[in-house]
């Protein structure tokens, strides 16, 4: 996901239209209007490009319900190493926003977090799932407040290519490789896969195992109490294999698809030279087949939920950023009051209206999305309840879960390139786990 940010943080990406939002007339955050007149805060997090811009106009809502003045800084991708030195030099944010679980955690470990408040935890009991509370507890103790998601259980899909073969799109993974087939026998390869980087592919593995194992074995393998050598990551391995080794399912086959990057991977099924009928990713695919390709979502391109796989029930993998106050933070009350106005209906509804958002906030109205895709995507994140897992590599300590030519991305890469052997595959996962999540 953090990665997935990063290809998508550009103008010519994210070529979103801004639009000003009126905001309802809900009682102040702050306890009351202009309660925090004359107040200040600082909001950090490693949104650029047009993500800042709209998340400013959360804060600029907040700003004209209490008065608290809000200034944002984006840290880049390293969060950790730029928040540390903020606290270090004594000016640290007094809210920053987390991509990650396990920086969340990180920082709980350090010292660093705040709790959150009784209001807040109020406030998300109404309007969240468990389960986004639980990945924001440390120990037994509340500290992120999760304000923007990710729907990360996508296919998405080139209806005119569909039509044309004469296939529908699949409910289970084994009727998806077979649709595959039916597609590459037309004259269309099936799946785009983008293996440049290695994050998708960890996506495109969790997903499978999620539905295949189940969410129990899934969170047993994110904390690492089952090593990857386990019969159930072999499992999913042979399973992601049968894609990845069969090169009429995979756009230039394993080979091609390790030079093909994210946005490229869209631009194969959606662009104007179309050299693949499906790839796999995230809602955020619609933003560049919106604003790059010109294309239009829900028409031009269309998405099925990533399949069932055996008998399994249909994953829905997510990531998202998390609200955190600091303790080394100048203006606690105004940063809690932040936080408490951010698990909103109101305050996720201003991005939402801008697009390329989606809330795990089930009380955020279906109209306030832009459009009948995204509507879905959200539909289904919030439909799911606590049966929603987070993404697994951003769980895991970076050098195993989100490091560029190393670990888990590495190993996939590899494992792309030559599917012959899930076990040994599995070995050097394993042995790779155990080196990150003891340092």
């Amino acid at each position: 996901m953090r990665t997935a940010r990063t290809a998508l943080s550009g103008a010519a990406v994210l070529g979103l239209a801004l639009t000003a939002t009126a905001c309802g007339g809900n009682a102040s955050p702050g306890g009351g209007d202009k309660a925090l007149s004359g107040q200040s805060l600082t909001v950090a997090g490693v949104w650029t490009g047009v993500e800042q811009k709209n998340f400013k106009q959360v804060l600029d809502a907040f700003t004209e319900k209490t008065g608290a003045k809000v200034s944002f800084s984006s840290t880049g991708d390293n969060v950790s190493t730029v928040v540390g030195s903020q606290i270090e030099g004594g000016n640290a944010p007094d809210v920053v926003m987390v991509p990650q679980v396990g920086v969340l955690q990180q920082f709980a470990k350090k010292g660093w977090l705040e709790p959150l408040s009784k209001d807040v935890e109020a406030a998300v009991g109404k309007n969240y799932a468990q389960v986004w509370k639980d990945y924001g507890t440390v120990g037994k103790t509340y500290y992120g407040l999760y304000f923007k998601a990710s729907h990360k259980s996508m296919v998405w899909y080139s209806p005119q290519a569909f039509s044309q073969a004469g296939v529908k799109p699949a409910t289970t993974y084994d009727e998806m490789l077979k649709s595959g087939r039916t597609l590459s026998d037309s004259g269309v390869p099936a799946f785009s896969v983008a293996g440049e980087a290695g994050w998708p592919l960890t996506d495109w593995f969790e997903n499978i195992y999620l539905s295949q194992a189940g969410a129990d074995k899934y969170d047993k393998l994110a904390a690492h109490k089952i090593p990857w050598t386990d019969p159930s990551v072999v499992k999913a391995l042979t399973t992601l294999g049968k894609l990845f080794g069969d090169k009429n399912l995979v756009a230039g086959g394993g080979a091609g698809a390790l030079r093909t990057d994210f946005p490229e991977s869209v631009q194969k099924v959606f662009g104007p030279q179309p050299g693949a009928a499906m790839t796999y990713e995230g809602d955020f695919v619609g933003a560049l087949v919106k604003d790059e390709l010109n294309k239009q979502v829900g028409k031009d391109a269309k998405f099925f939920p990533f399949p069932s796989v055996d008998n399994g029930k249909a994953p829905v993998v997510s990531g998202g950023d998390a609200a955190v106050v600091l303790k080394a933070g100048q203006n606690k009350k105004a940063a809690m009051a932040l936080v408490k106005y951010l698990a909103s209906p109101e305050a996720a509804g201003i991005w939402a209206k801008q697009g390329g958002f989606i809330s795990p906030n089930a009380k955020v109205p279906a109209s306030d999305y832009q459009d009948e895709v995204t509507r879905q995507a959200a539909k289904s994140l919030t439909d799911a309840g606590n049966s929603v897992r987070f993404d697994m590599s951003d769980q895991a300590p970076a050098a195993f879960g989100g490091t560029q030519g190393a670990g888990e991305w590495k190993l996939l890469q590899d494992f792309l390139r030559d599917p012959s052997d899930p076990k040994a595959t599995a070995a050097k996962l394993e042995a790779a786990a155990a080196k990150a999540y003891r340092n």
